[in-house]
Order: structure tokens, then C-alpha cells, then sequence
């Protein structure tokens, strides 16, 4: 009996045994818990052992295991979580974010940083936050986004350029343009168009839908590695990269329509007519023709000025430009790999219609990242893009051929001359319609950047990365006007400008990182870095075609201008920084770089940049750790000193040029050297607080800081005996101070969440010295001591003497007294472009598969100068359209206005003056978005990972009380120099208005 018991119980261990050690398969898929979309790339580990698998690109897993273990599911940026196996076979597992470490490394000069241990002023925008949005460029993408970073798009133009200003404006008549440094290496961001045009912008040439993330550096202590050219900021734009797992396809369509965000309402016919009679009426000229006896009357001096005031037509000028315009673009990805080697490939196609006729934008892009594990020790890796754009521009705002120009013809005058059936020729200004039919203007660039590295893990903590980054550039402009257009006529004219801009960069640094006990923290970067830039252009003009279907220079009879430049500069630097932190709550950070530029003199070729920085993480001292409310209490503080070198490559030099006296050569003295000369420098000061309550739902900084910029490089004037006419010299000072703050808020989470971000900054430009000099640019904006860059400084207008209808002026600043003799008046400061703070608004939505997300976007206190007021808001002084603001034009004794009594040609309140001088302040919806994702469930029958529908808008609506097209504007002129762009701002010339877009688009995963 014994016996028995025994051999059944030897019996049941075995089969027990047998039991616990059978294999079995389990299944099941990983999603987000926060929309349950699939994550590729999961690591799924039985605990304790080395056996795993990773989720495909449906997030799907298979794992063989024995008995009964724990899977442990883990991913970056997602809470690990260990799941019991238990008897089931399928395990579905949702990942929730791990929001502390997903916001936490930004990208830095030269590696990155955990954002809780940064003690400098960093910004930063995901690729996510600004993808699909309608744009040309990454700059007008990030608008309304970051605290202390103010973005006007000059106009409505595509493809044209975008003055960007961190922190304000901190030179006079050296680039304002922040540094734009993409996956390490700087890239050429200045305008490379034809001098008679509008600036272009090099920027459009990337795809901001392979952008992973932008990082504005905005103080010394983050920009002051990049030395000699962070006055102005640093960009840092990092593209995106493969990671681990199932090759992940996406691809993404969207198509739409734009138009004008705002037209501007001119007279009809009758109300022309109605003002141009009774201007004549009015008129001193009209009475001095008939007294010469040059006109017999009123209506024969009509005769002569506008005959068609007999028999008017109707004509709407300003519909005739302006059209519904088409977009579309299409995006295809490819990105995945294994642990040993990671890919991202990407081609992209851009067509966008400019809302002016005539005016369209086109950009093909590819891109090739790759990382690969050549060893335990080694990575290498390449990025390369490649992108060609061709854009369609129109003529500059002050050309009459350029299309918006056409307002000023008169609406009695056709559009389509009755005897001929074409365009009407004999219009009192240029036929701009001509122009669009008849020219061209046609910039066709191609763009490399390319970077290929290799990161080499000396010891643990040590790393050493070299890298060559290459920035080809090669853009050709053409352009042709037909015998029939003002310019090209008899014969046709043509120009042909061609560009090569070669860029290339090699880094070379340490980065060590090592944690002693639980008390230090110490990371340090060593290095050094080499750039060189040569410049190639070459331009020619003709004149004298067969016909207008011969468009080339070649086939030109005559070539009446030709000339070549060559140009280069180089940069040759070393860096250095340390990180500090001490109990993981005292911070500390020490940088500086040694730049040697080419640009500056023989006695100061050389520039030392530092800075320091510290934070106390307050929220981690023992008397807060009972605040279970408070997530992140952080004071820092940075000083330190960044340079500005974007100035002429030989400004220093002695030049001299060619030229020819009775047919022999000879060599002119061109320029004065100055070996003296050498970098602006701009002395910062930030201090700043961050918070985080409630787990961070609550969460954002408050920023104080101030730039004094000293050693202004300025173009000084000399006496005219020494045989020029200026100098580059270190002469002058400016600052700038003010206030940022953030606000980022989850406002419900859980099944209908609800995100906030909120930004402001307030910002103090004031020049504090100039040595005496009054610097000006264009009619009305001038540098000057004690003012804000590019003030309006010209005569104050008084308003209508209610007796008479004379316009009025103040006599001098600072008095009530006024006359009505132009002359007499003093001209003073009557406005400033410059806002008293700008900022944006962001709410994102989410419900079940649903997101809805809006950014408003706000500038306030600016002021605008409508240069074109004085031709069409100047109650009819000429035959010039006007606006319909100009009805309420003094009449009779008694009226108040602030239109003068109408009088033909008689300049009653026409001459330059505060007159036209408008608030610009606006709050603009930037960008609404719409979106579906549809279920997983659905999709994964089709084998996909992801689908998702939206509709969006950009600039989907303007408050403003600026009378103009826009109150985005900033006429660039075709004066594209330094001193131009910086001070002649916040100026209105019948410049387009920003586009309203309206686009469908698709998001497919699979």
C-alpha cells in the first residue's frame, strides 16, 4: 500500500513539474494610454531573465515563457509596468507618459541637458507642435510659441524673408538675425537675392515637417558656447531620427486654399468722382492752369489730368491681383531599425500659391538620417538632405509693377482697353496686369546639408565626437519683362544672377559625464571648431530681344551690365563648459569660447566670450519637502558676454577696386582700414524662476533680464577731404531689458483632456549712445540717442483747422502751438515700431479620438507708418485711388475731421508727417486645427497603425484698429543692408497682406 502512495505521489511531482516547466506562447499589444494609438519598439522582458521581445509597428508582441512569470514592459519616455502572467494567453498593456522624463532634455550647445538642471533661458518647440502647419519656413511655424522671441513676416509674399529678434534688437547696422545652427552645424540664413528685389529666405528650404524639435538658446549662459555670433540668439534645430523596431511608414497629405486675410475698402466710381470734382473745385492749381491760360476751364483741366471722368467705367483694381490660392503638400516616411543601426528617410512636396498673382512657392525635399553601432564603443552617422525650391516672386513694394500697387489707378479707368480687348495701356500708372502677364521673376535654389560623424566612448562617461558638416547652397534668379511692360520696354530687358554659397564646418569635442556618490553631478564639454564660407556670384543684364518668347540673356542684342564677386570668411574657435550640481539641488555652470574670425582687425582678430550660471532647486530642501503640491521650485541666475560678428567680410580692410581712366586700367581706393576693429559685445544679465504644482500640471517661469550691447560696429561718417565717405567703427552703445513669463497648464486630464501654454514678454530697446550720430532709414525712421531703435521721427500732424480745411502741424516737440505752413513746422520723434510686449496663447483639446488645438497670437503697442497713406489717404491731392476714409474730408466752416478740405494738387496735408501714423496693436487667431484619429481597432484590419483626418486654419481672423491691408507688415524694400533691415521698420508701402489658409489633410500610419 505504501508502495502505491509512493509511485502516485512520485506520479503527481512529475506531472507537476512537467506542468510548471511547459512552454507556452503569449500575445497581445502596447499602446498609449494617453490616445491608444501602438508603440512600436517596446521592450517586453520576463523578470529576472534575459528573454524578451520587442512590439512591432502595431505595437503587436509574441513571447514564449514557462510557468507563471512577470513581464516587464518598458519604453523612453513611458512609466515601466510589470504585469503577472497568469493563466491568460493575451496581455494588452496601455503605457502611461512619464511626463518628468519626457519633458526633461533639451538640446544644448554641443549635447544635451535634463531641462530641470539648465540654468540658462532655453526654449523649446517640439516637431509635433508644428507639423502640418501651411508655411514656407520653420520660422513663421514657431510664431506666437516662445516667450521673448518676436517673428514678423515682412509680408504675405511666399518664399520672402522674416526678421527674427530674440530679446529684441541688439545692433544698429550689424545682422539682427539670431544663429541657426541645424543638427550641430551653422547654416547661411542671409538673404542671397537679387539686389533689386525683396530679400529671399534660405530657411524655406528646410521642411519643417522633419523637424524633431527647435531650441532657442536666449542668454548667455546657453548661447555664450557659440561666442561671437549669440548676440542675437541661438536656434538650435535638431531633425528627426530612427529608433529601434518595425520599419514605421507615415504618410501625410494636405491640401487647401488661401486668401487675403483682409482687403482694403477704395472709392467705387461714383464716389471717385464725386471727391475728384470737388477737388479740382477746390483747387489753387486748377485756377493758376486757367489763369495762364494753359486750360479754358475746370472740366478741360479734368480733361488733362483724367479724360476718363467723361465716360468712367467701374473698375475694382485692388480684385484684379488678388486671388483664391492653392495648396498642397505631400510628405512620405520611413523610419525604424535594430539596436545596432537606426534609419530616417523622408521626401516632401510643397506647392503653394501666393494670394498675389503671380507669386508661388515650390519646394521637393529628401532626407537621409543614419545612426549605426559600429561597436560597443563606436557610432557613426550621416544626415544628408538634399531640396530644391523654385519660387515665383513679383517686384518689390515701391516698383509700380509690383501687383498691389495697381490700387492707385483710378476706378473711372478700364481694365481692358474697349478697341484692343486687351489689358488697358493707357492707365495713369503702370498697368501692373501687364507685368504679371508679360515678366517673370523666377529663383530656383538647390540645398545640401550634410553632416557625417563619429562618437567614440573612450571610457565609461568620456566621449569623443567629431563632425563635418557641409552647407552648399546654389540659387539662380531670373528674370524677363516683355516689350509691352514699363521696364522691359521697347525691346524686352533681362537679368541673370547666379549664387553659390559654400559653408562648410568640422567639430571636434569631449563630453565627460560622471557621477560621484549621491552628492555630485559633473558634466564638461572641450572642443574646438573650424568654419569656413566662400561666397560666389555672378550677374547680367540685357536689353533687346527678337520677341517675348525669347526670355534668355542670350538672347539679348545688347548686354548693358555684367559684374562678379567673390568672398569668404573664416572662423576658427574653442569651447568649453562645465555642469555642476551638488545634491541634486545646487547648480552651476561655467562656459566659454575663444573666437578668431577673419572679419575683424589685425589687433583684435581674437574674442573671448564667458559666462556663468547658477539655480537652487529649492522644491528639493527638506522645509518644502511636506508641499506635496509643489513638483519643481527652481531660482537661477546667468551673467555673461556674447558677440555679434555679422558684419562685411572686409570691413576691416584697406580695399581697393579697379577701374579705367581715357580707356586704361587703373586701381581706386575703395575702403579705410581699421586693424583695430573688432566684435559688438553684449553684456546679459537673466534671472529666473521655474515652477511646477499640482505634478506639473501647473508648471512655467518667470524671466528679468537685460542686454547692454557696447562697441556698436558702425558705418561712422568722415570728412569728405579724406576721399570717403565712411569708416567701420566700434562706436556706440545699446540696450535691452525686460520681462518673460510662461504659463503651461493640464486643465483636465482623463478621458476629455484639456492643455494651456500662455507666453508674454515685454521688451525695452533704448540706444544709449551713438556718439552724436543720427542714423536714418527710409522716409521716417532714424537711430538715435535716447530712443528706441528705428523711432518715426518727422513732422507731427495737427489735425484740420475746423475754419478752413488747412491741415495742421505742431510747431515744435513738446508744444500745443500749430500751423498751417508745412515748412515752418519742426520735425520731431512721434512714434515708436518697436511693441511694448508680444506673446501667444495655446490650447490643445482631446475627447476620444478627437483634438482640437488653437494658438493666438498677439502683438501690442507698436506703431505702423502707412508710407503709402500719402498717395492713397490724401483726400484727393491726385488722381491716385482713395481710400474710403477719405470721404470725411473738411466740407464747410465747422466740420471736425481729421481729413483736410480736397484740393487738387495743392499738397493740403500731403507731406510726410505723423498723419499716417496708425496703432498696429493686434491679437490674430494663428492656427486652429481639427482631428480624428480613428479607432485601432478599425485601422489594424487594413493593416495600418494610424489614421488621422484634420482641417485647419491659419490666420483665421485679425482684431485690429490698423486701416491697412495688415498689421503683420514690414516693408523690406530692396535696400537689403543691415542698417535697413534694422532701422527702417514697422513701415506699410502697399505691401500684401498675410494669406488666411484654410487645408484638409491626412495622416497615415502603417
Amino acid at each position: 500500500m505504501k508502495r502505491h502512495l509512493l509511485l502516485c505521489l512520485i506520479l503527481l511531482t512529475v506531472l507537476h513539474l512537467s506542468a510548471v516547466g511547459q512552454s507556452r506562447t503569449i500575445s497581445g499589444r502596447v499602446t498609449s494610454a494617453a490616445d491608444g494609438t501602438p508603440l512600436p519598439g517596446v521592450s517586453v522582458v520576463v523578470k529576472g531573465t534575459t528573454t524578451g521581445a520587442s512590439t512591432d509597428a502595431n505595437g503587436r508582441y509574441e513571447l514564449n515563457v514557462s510557468g507563471n512569470p512577470t513581464l516587464v514592459f518598458s519604453f523612453v519616455g513611458f512609466l515601466n509596468r510589470e504585469v503577472p502572467v497568469g493563466a491568460s494567453g493575451t496581455i494588452d498593456v496601455a503605457l502611461a507618459e512619464d511626463t518628468k522624463t519626457i519633458s526633461e532634455v533639451v538640446v544644448v550647445g554641443y549635447g544635451t541637458q535634463e531641462a530641470r538642471d539648465v540654468v540658462g533661458s532655453i526654449a523649446s518647440v517640439k516637431g509635433e507642435e508644428i507639423a502640418d502647419i501651411p508655411v514656407p519656413s520653420v520660422e513663421s511655424a514657431i510664431q506666437g510659441r516662445v516667450a521673448g522671441v518676436q517673428i514678423t513676416s515682412g509680408s504675405g509674399k511666399v518664399g520672402q524673408g522674416i526678421k527674427v529678434r530674440v530679446r529684441g534688437s541688439a545692433s544698429v547696422t550689424a545682422g539682427n538675425q539670431p544663429l541657426y545652427v541645424v543638427d550641430g552645424i551653422p547654416i547661411t540664413s542671409e538673404n542671397q537675392g537679387i539686389e533689386n528685389n525683396e530679400p529671399t529666405n534660405p530657411l524655406a528650404d528646410l521642411n519643417p515637417n522633419d523637424i524633431e524639435s527647435i531650441e532657442i538658446l536666449k542668454d548667455a549662459s546657453s548661447s555664450a558656447i557659440y561666442g561671437s555670433r549669440a548676440s542675437n540668439g541661438v536656434v538650435l534645430i535638431t531633425t528627426k531620427r530612427g529608433k529601434a523596431g518595425k520599419t514605421a511608414f507615415n504618410f501625410d497629405y494636405s491640401t487647401g486654399f488661401s486668401k487675403p486675410t483682409n482687403k482694403v475698402e477704395f472709392l467705387n466710381s461714383a464716389e471717385y468722382l464725386e471727391l475728384f470734382n470737388e477737388s479740382v473745385a477746390n483747387s489753387e492749381l486748377a485756377q493758376l492752369y486757367i489763369d495762364f491760360g494753359l486750360v479754358a476751364d475746370l472740366d478741360e483741366f479734368k480733361d488733362a489730368f483724367l479724360p476718363e471722368w467723361r465716360n468712367p467705367a467701374n473698375s475694382n483694381w485692388q480684385d484684379q491681383v488678388f486671388r483664391t490660392a492653392g495648396y498642397n503638400q505631400f510628405d512620405l516616411t520611413a523610419s525604424g531599425g535594430t539596436e545596432k543601426t537606426r534609419f530616417y528617410v523622408g521626401g516632401s512636396y510643397t506647392d503653394q500659391e501666393g494670394i498675389l498673382l503671380g507669386n508661388n512657392f515650390k519646394r521637393a525635399s529628401a532626407r537621409i538620417n543614419i545612426d549605426h553601432n559600429a561597436t560597443d564603443k563606436l557610432t557613426i552617422g550621416v544626415n544628408f538632405s538634399l531640396a530644391r525650391t523654385v519660387n515665383d516672386r513679383v517686384a518689390d513694394d515701391n516698383a509700380f509693377a509690383t501687383p498691389l500697387q495697381i490700387v492707385a489707378l483710378p476706378p473711372v479707368q478700364p481694365i481692358i482697353d474697349p478697341e484692343t480687348g486687351e489689358y488697358n495701356t493707357n492707365t495713369a500708372y503702370y498697368n501692373g496686369l501687364i507685368e504679371i502677364r508679360d515678366a517673370f521673376r523666377k529663383s530656383i535654389g538647390y540645398r545640401n546639408l550634410s553632416t557625417i560623424y563619429a562618437s567614440y566612448n573612450i571610457v565609461p562617461g568620456l566621449t569623443f565626437r567629431s563632425e563635418l558638416g557641409l552647407d552648399l547652397l546654389n540659387q539662380g534668379e531670373n528674370t524677363y519683362q516683355g516689350r509691352e511692360t514699363q521696364d522691359g520696354a521697347p525691346a524686352g530687358a533681362a537679368e541673370s544672377r547666379s549664387v553659390t554659397v559654400l559653408n562648410y564646418t568640422t567639430n571636434n569635442f569631449l563630453n565627460y559625464s560622471k557621477q560621484i556618490g549621491e552628492i555630485h553631478n559633473v558634466e564638461t564639454t572641450l572642443g574646438m571648431s573650424f568654419q569656413k564660407s566662400e561666397t560666389e556670384a555672378n550677374y547680367v543684364s540685357g536689353i533687346g530681344f527678337p520677341s517675348d518668347d525669347f526670355k534668355r540673356i542670350t538672347n539679348a542684342a545688347e548686354i548693358n551690365f555684367g559684374t562678379s564677386e567673390g568672398t569668404e570668411y573664416s572662423l576658427l574657435s574653442y569651447f568649453a563648459r562645465v555642469n555642476y550640481k551638488l545634491l541634486d539641488k545646487y547648480l552651476f555652470s561655467l562656459s566659454g569660447r575663444l573666437d578668431g574670425s577673419s572679419r575683424f582687425g589685425a589687433n583684435n582678430r581674437y574674442g573671448f566670450f564667458p559666462a556663468v550660471g547658477v539655480g537652487w532647486i529649492l522644491s528639493e530642501e527638506p522645509f518644502f519637502q511636506g508641499a506635496e503640491f509643489l513638483s519643481l521650485l527652481k531660482l537661477r541666475a546667468s551673467y555673461g558676454f556674447t558677440g555679434n560678428d555679422n558684419i562685411g567680410n572686409f570691413d576691416a580692410r584697406g580695399l581697393y577696386t579697379s577701374g579705367s581712366y581715357a580707356g586704361n586700367p587703373g586701381i581706386i581706393p575703395l575702403s579705410v582700414e581699421n586693424p583695430d576693429l573688432k566684435w559688438e559685445t553684449t553684456e546679459q544679465l537673466d534671472l529666473g524662476i521655474n515652477f511646477g504644482l499640482f505634478k506639473n500640471r501647473i508648471n512655467g517661469g518667470v524671466e528679468y533680464y537685460q542686454k547692454k550691447t557696447e562697441d556698436l560696429l558702425l558705418a561712422v561718417q568722415v570728412p569728405a577731404t579724406s576721399g570717403f565717405a565712411t569708416v567701420t567703427r566700434n562706436v556706440g552703445n545699446l540696450e535691452n531689458k525686460g520681462v518673460e513669463v510662461t504659463l503651461n497648464t493640464e486643465n483636465l486630464v482623463g478621458a476629455f483632456t484639456w492643455s494651456s501654454s500662455f507666453n508674454i514678454a515685454f521688451n525695452r530697446n533704448k540706444i544709449t549712445n551713438l556718439n552724436g550720430q543720427v542714423i536714418t532709414s527710409g522716409a521716417v525712421n532714424r537711430a538715435v540717442e535716447g530712443q528706441p531703435i528705428g523711432v518715426f521721427y518727422t513732422f507731427k500732424y495737427a489735425g484740420v483747422d475746423p475754419a478752413n480745411g488747412d491741415a495742421l502741424y505742431y510747431l515744435r516737440a513738446g508744444s500745443d502751438e500749430t500751423t498751417n505752413d508745412y515748412g515752418a513746422a519742426e520735425q520731431q520723434v512721434v512714434g515708436d515700431p518697436n511693441p511694448d510686449y508680444v506673446g501667444g496663447f495655446y490650447n490643445s483639446f482631446g475627447f476620444k479620438g478627437f483634438d482640437l488645438s488653437l494658438l493666438l497670437q498677439f502683438s501690442y503697442g507698436n506703431e505702423i507708418y502707412n508710407n503709402a497713406g500719402r498717395f492713397q489717404s490724401a483726400n484727393m491731392d491726385y488722381i491716385d485711388n482713395q481710400t474710403r476714409d477719405q470721404l470725411n474730408r473738411w466740407r464747410q466752416p465747422g466740420d471736425i475731421t481729421r481729413v483736410p478740405q480736397a484740393r487738387f494738387g495743392d499738397a493740403n496735408g500731403t507731406g510726410t508727417s505723423s498723419r499716417w501714423l496708425y496703432d498696429g496693436s493686434y491679437l490674430r487667431g494663428k492656427t486652429i486645427t481639427l482631428g480624428y484619429t480613428l479607432p485601432a481597432a478599425l485601422i489594424g484590419k487594413f493593416h495600418l497603425t494610424r489614421v488621422r483626418v484634420y482641417a485647419s486654419g491659419q490666420n483665421f481672423f485679425t482684431i485690429t484698429d490698423y486701416p491697412g491691408w495688415d498689421p503683420e507688415v514690414d516693408t523690406p524694400g530692396t535696400e537689403v543692408t543691415n542698417q535697413r533691415q534694422n532701422v527702417g521698420i514697422g513701415v506699410d508701402f502697399y505691401t500684401t497682406p498675410q494669406a488666411k489658409t484654410i487645408t484638409f489633410g491626412v495622416n497615415i500610419g502603417f
